[in-house]
């Protein structure tokens, strides 16, 4: 592929689906921030600890309504056969570290193919890699649904970067890079406030307190992210640069010669060739 030439898209969102993504994405904004939107009186502060629940019930049906409007736009049988390989390559990379250190070699792989195959279908992958890859190493819980969501926005922010029809070499890599670095600690900062609220506020002075004003739990909320996850969403950050910058060419041409072998946006045509009568 040239720089002239239009890089294809597995997924084309029309008006639809970018409807349910903009009122999914609305509703997780609200679910993973509601600790500093609610004040202490409302009745949201009261029932702290069921809150997260409500919220992780509601993204698990909004999520599944985001994937089926996508779908309906165009997520063709190529582009579901490239979405489960990609899927299922994601899942068996995540349990490789085990967290440990933030040793999470799936976040690079979201990243080029979110560049490569677009915003709509990174949201998609995003969120049903980190299903699969929950069955897989059993972290089924409250915390999924969030993880879903925050891995869709992974993905499909990488796919709403410039140049996507010119970029390419040096320039692309370090870009895909510098993007890696920074999504990789915002995706660990959502997953903690997602967290945060479980914690009781009588077992530690940096856990959600629904009593306490909005300066004072975004204190302690910045004081639990240095306490707990800085570590790993450093890890997680620095993994994914050096597996961008060292996999990423070849991982890169792999995707888009697949992409264009698959030829997603071209039509399907039938022959109509006249049959041939056999003779009486």
């Amino acid at each position: 592929m040239t720089g002239a030439q239009r890089q294809a898209r597995a997924v084309r969102m029309g008006p639809r689906s970018l409807a349910a993504l903009a009122l999914v994405s609305a509703v997780g904004v609200v679910g993973f921030t509601w600790p500093f939107l609610a004040p202490p009186t409302s009745q949201l502060s009261t029932h702290a600890q069921d809150a997260p629940w409500l919220f992780a019930g509601l993204l698990v049906l909004l999520v599944a309504v985001v994937a089926a409007a996508i779908s309906e736009s165009g997520l063709g049988p190529k582009a579901v056969a490239m979405l489960g390989v990609l899927a299922a390559t994601g899942a068996a990379l995540r349990p490789i570290g085990a967290g440990t250190a933030g040793i999470e070699p799936m976040f690079f792989l979201m990243v080029l193919s979110g560049r490569v195959l677009g915003p709509g279908f990174g949201f998609v992958l995003g969120s049903v890699t980190m299903f699969a890859s929950a069955l897989l190493t059993g972290g089924v819980g409250p915390w999924l649904p969030f993880q879903m969501l925050a891995m869709g926005w992974f993905a499909m922010g990488a796919g709403l970067l410039p140049g996507p029809d010119r970029l390419r070499g040096r320039t692309e890599l370090v870009m895909l890079a510098g993007y890696g670095f920074l999504a990789a600690f915002a995706y660990g900062t959502v997953m903690n406030m997602a967290g945060w609220p479980f914690m009781s506020a009588l077992a530690s002075n940096v856990a959600f307190d629904p009593q306490a004003a909005v300066p004072a739990n975004l204190a302690r909320f910045l004081a639990y992210c240095l306490a707990t996850s800085l570590g790993w969403d450093l890890g997680r950050a620095v993994v994914t640069v050096v597996l961008t910058l060292t996999l990423g060419p070849a991982v890169l041409r792999a995707l888009r010669r697949a992409t264009r072998r698959a030829a997603f946006e071209t039509p399907v045509t039938f022959d109509t060739s006249p049959t041939v009568r056999r003779p009486t």
